[in-house]
């Protein structure tokens, strides 16, 4: 019985160690995410004095169901049209899910863009940016880019710039906050345990879903258009 409870009392320590340790591992490794991200994090006019960006790098986020971009995407979408404005960079890359039948956010996205006066040529679109990570391996592996200005809202900003680095792309950000958005403590939330998964995603580096033949950002937006 003595030994059992011994047993069960070191079992219970183990537990309890191994517990504190994940939750400072969290804490630490969310701590070196937005430290890094954070240190690139600019205002449009910052951005605007950067040289020899490649592209202005649009993350997806969701679109109605009407094929219109949501309250948070239309917020990115307007923020990278004022940096095209600012000649931040010569191309747009809309980066979003668009891998199954009746949900498209690059489309919607692209003519968000050419609404607002963005030539067609100008705007590329990678249809298979199914994560935060796999649009950044794509936008360095199949588009070739180097230099980058990532525009999403702050919290997500971190991230992006973080495995932008860790893959090798120089990468800045500039933030789309609009006004609250319902549920972004979820959002925050859910935040802290990606940038944990990214972080050792970062260091694995597994290719994306898709890879492909390059499509060189420097070129003609509309050769990623749908057939």
């Amino acid at each position: 019985m003595k030994l059992l409870l011994r047993i069960t009392k070191i079992f219970t320590c183990i537990v309890l160690a191994c517990t504190v340790l994940g939750i400072v591992s969290v804490f630490a490794i969310n701590a070196r995410v937005t430290h890094v991200g954070g240190e690139r994090i600019l205002t449009a006019e910052q951005a605007a004095d950067l040289t020899n960006v490649d592209c202005i790098l649009v993350l997806g986020c969701g679109v109605k169901a009407d094929g219109t971009p949501s309250l948070m995407l239309a917020d990115r979408l307007e923020r990278s049209v004022e940096l095209y404005e600012l000649n931040v960079a010569p191309k747009l890359l809309m980066s979003g899910d668009h891998g199954r039948e009746g949900y498209d956010e690059v489309n919607a996205m692209k003519q968000y863009a050419m609404a607002a006066g963005v030539p067609s040529s100008d705007v590329f679109m990678d249809h298979a940016g199914f994560s935060t990570y796999e649009s950044m391996y794509r936008a360095k592996e199949i588009f070739q880019a180097q230099k980058v200005v990532i525009v999403s809202q702050e919290y997500h900003l971190y991230r992006a710039i973080y495995i932008a680095q860790a893959l090798g792309l120089d990468a800045y950000g500039v933030a789309a906050d609009g006004e609250n958005y319902a549920g972004q403590w979820q959002r925050d939330a859910r935040e802290v345990l990606a940038r944990v998964k990214d972080f050792f995603t970062s260091i694995w580096k597994p290719e994306p879903t898709y890879l492909g033949e390059a499509i060189p950002v420097s070129g003609d937006g509309d050769v990623t258009n749908d057939g």
